[in-house]
């Protein structure tokens, strides 16, 4: 007994040394090679993208004879049907984000407050959207839908909103497991405010980054989507680039570089309203 309780003394002395040394400085030689290799790596991903959008632009900007002209994107206005996708697009592009955050908002807040133990469950069944590919998914629409939304460009607009369920979800669930939100419904209910008032006034302010993430990543989804579109017959965008591209690829292809550059900065427009409160709220708790 007397042994073992040696070697219990000695085994804690030991930990308490270990605890108490300082941890060892990293070298400078491994800082050099962390920095050198985060280098590389960020060079090599800036050429995988950057490459080729570059040989897509000088393509766009060929002419001919071989010099360099705009004539291509002075061009795009007047090109048959462009004007027509662009607005179907955009169109769809509003009513599929109306459509998606009107019902995911709601029923993400419900969840989190009424069915909790729901959520793995909840978690499974938005990934499905992912697992079944669109060219199944827009058959079965085809098939089930009534006339009047076949004849109507705006059934694209429901049909998007099951694609954008898994991406959507998933930025209100993080936005939601973000705030108290319990506290915040009980202290709104406590003062008076009804559901609507306590959605709207309460949640959705607190929720606004998470809405903004959703609201990008459908936005995108939406401008570039071309299975559906394409099956369900309708001239998109990314349909009219793709039908286009067999009469003019230089047109064709300063389109889609325009089309990326917009999407583009519609992004960081939207991405940017958040970064805004984000430092006012830094702001004024510097000051306070």
């Amino acid at each position: 007994m007397v042994a073992l309780g040696e070697f219990e003394a000695l085994a804690l002395d030991d930990r308490e040394n270990l605890l108490a040394r300082p941890p060892r400085p990293w070298s400078s030689v491994r800082l050099r090679n962390i920095a050198w290799w985060r280098g590389v790596v960020l060079v090599l991903t800036g050429a995988f993208f950057l490459l080729p959008l570059f040989s897509a632009l000088r393509f766009s900007l060929e002419s001919f004879s071989g010099g360099l002209t705009f004539s291509a994107y002075t061009a795009i206005p007047s090109q048959l049907g462009f004007t027509a996708a662009l607005s179907l697009s955009v169109r769809l592009a509003v009513v599929t984000t109306a459509i998606t955050l009107g019902l995911m908002v709601p029923t993400s807040v419900y969840v989190h407050l009424r069915l909790p133990r729901l959520r793995p469950f909840f978690d499974s069944i938005t990934i499905i959207p992912i697992v079944i590919p669109p060219v199944v998914l827009i058959v079965g629409v085809l098939q089930v839908a009534p006339t009047f939304l076949k004849s109507t460009p705006y059934l694209l607009a429901l049909e998007y909103t099951i694609l954008a369920m898994p991406f959507v979800y998933r930025s209100l669930d993080a936005g939601l497991r973000a705030i108290d939100l319990k506290t915040l419904v009980e202290a709104s209910r406590s003062l008076g405010g009804g559901w609507r008032t306590t959605l709207w006034r309460v949640i959705v302010p607190n929720l606004r980054t998470g809405i903004l993430s959703a609201t990008v990543l459908t936005l995108a989804l939406v401008l570039g989507e071309f299975t559906m579109a394409s099956l369900d017959l309708y001239q998109t965008v990314p349909v009219w680039i793709a039908q286009f591209a067999q009469d003019d690829g230089h047109i064709s292809t300063a389109v889609s570089l325009l089309s990326l550059v917009v999407t583009w900065l519609v992004l960081v427009v939207i991405s940017s309203f958040d970064l805004r409160r984000i430092r006012r709220m830094a702001q004024i708790r510097r000051d306070a």
